[in-house]
């Protein structure tokens, strides 16, 4: 019996940087055999991003050992015949091919699934766009920044009224669209095994932003009035509006829903004498003079610390949370516990804990976390598996084929 639920399964990653090359990081944490093909010289973009000014600076490649764990590297020269001839012998042998190649360079190297079908029938050929497979956009390049955050309109809705749209972070868009790209693939494999048939599929990062925005781009598309939104929400609710403490934290109210919490945080913050006010004796007029109600517990709340609150309201039964720093979040009991973060299997590497992604199967066994590895590693490992003698190897690596 495997002990891993894709133990045999062999994928080739033709993916770069982020989106395309997690979803088969997540098959390899399930036990897939994965190739990364990477071209010779610096390999993939996603070994540099450690140390591009926009991720903190660390004294390791976090990045890579995070999101290429568990994989084995090839570096293949498809500009040669004999590059082409080894990924299509890889081609042929494996189960899984995922890519995100500009749609320009997969037409030029005839790696569309049209071109790739007749080698391998039986394989799910798996297709990361930015802006999906058809239409007048599909050959543009773009990164997460561009198609998932700024094109899909949330850019525009995630920000404070007035303020600024603010940037992404590196790969927030990315890591959730390898989700959905590897669920793709996994319903594809599912049904491979009932058919016995191949399958594309594929996923975009415009249509993975649009669905985190689905719950206002839904309301849009049934005819909702976007400027109304806009002006209503201009002014945050009571409790949607993030308030300042004392030690310059914030704290987080929104799941005050009901009557009875509002009343409750109205009394833990010594407020509940507002409701004689007839401007706030009643839920209509907490929503119409929301500006001032919010401003009086604005100005309660710089009264004490944000772990002062905490205790206050925990104690008074108020739903209430600090926004919490990144530093602090990772070491957050309830992620170490969940297995959130994992200890890397690796003492070479000067990284302790990795995140893990956010698949949990209780019947299925997760890979322990190993290094990214080093560019072409296993070049000579793999062609050896695909039947190439010790004096081939050598007259390819000449011939600058890898």
């Amino acid at each position: 019996m495997n002990e891993y639920v894709f133990s045999g399964l062999k994928v080739l990653d033709l993916g770069t940087v982020i989106a395309a090359p997690v979803a088969a990081t997540i098959l390899a944490d399930f036990g897939a055999d994965v190739i990364k093909v990477e071209p010779p010289g610096e390999g993939d973009l996603l070994r540099m991003l450690s140390d591009i000014p926009t991720t903190p600076d660390a004294d390791n490649n976090f990045f890579w050992h995070m999101d290429a764990r568990n994989k084995r590297s090839i570096t293949l020269n498809l500009k040669t015949t004999e590059g082409m001839e080894i990924l299509h012998r890889l081609i042929k042998e494996c189960d899984v091919f995922i890519t995100n190649q500009p749609f320009p360079v997969r037409r030029s190297l005839k790696l569309s699934y049209e071109d790739l079908k007749p080698l391998n029938p039986n394989m799910i050929y798996a297709s990361l766009s930015a802006f999906g497979e058809e239409g007048p956009d599909r050959d543009k390049k773009a990164f997460d920044l561009y198609a998932y955050w700024a094109r899909s309109g949330l850019m525009d809705l995630v920000r404070s009224p007035g303020s600024l749209p603010s940037q992404s972070l590196p790969g927030m868009g990315d890591h959730p669209t390898a989700v959905a790209l590897y669920a793709s693939i996994v319903t594809a494999l599912f049904q491979r095994q009932q058919t016995g048939e191949g399958a594309m599929v594929h996923t975009s990062l415009l249509a993975n932003g649009l669905w985190s925005a689905a719950s206002i781009a839904q309301g849009a598309l049934a005819g909702g009035n976007m400027d109304d939104y806009r002006e209503t929400n201009s002014v945050p609710g009571v409790t949607g509006r993030v308030y300042h403490t004392k030690d310059g934290r914030f704290m987080q109210l929104t799941m005050v829903r009901t009557e009875e919490e509002f009343f409750l945080l109205l009394a833990a913050t010594d407020l509940i004498h507002l409701l004689e006010d007839e401007r706030f004796s009643t839920a209509e007029g907490w929503m119409e003079n929301k500006g001032a109600l919010s401003d009086y517990i604005q100005e309660v709340l710089l009264t004490q610390t944000s772990d002062e609150w905490l205790a206050s309201f925990s104690a008074m039964g108020v739903p209430a949370e600090r926004v919490v720093l990144i530093d602090e979040a990772i070491k957050d009991e309830q992620i170490m516990i969940n297995e959130m973060v994992v200890p890397l299997n690796d003492e070479t590497v000067d990284i302790s804990l990795i995140v893990n992604h956010p698949l949990k199967v209780s019947s299925s066994a997760q890979v322990g976390p190993e290094r990214g590895p080093d560019l072409g590693e296993h070049t000579d490992q793999i062609l050896e598996e695909l039947g190439y003698s010790a004096d081939k190897i050598v007259d390819l690596k000449s011939k600058n084929v890898f």
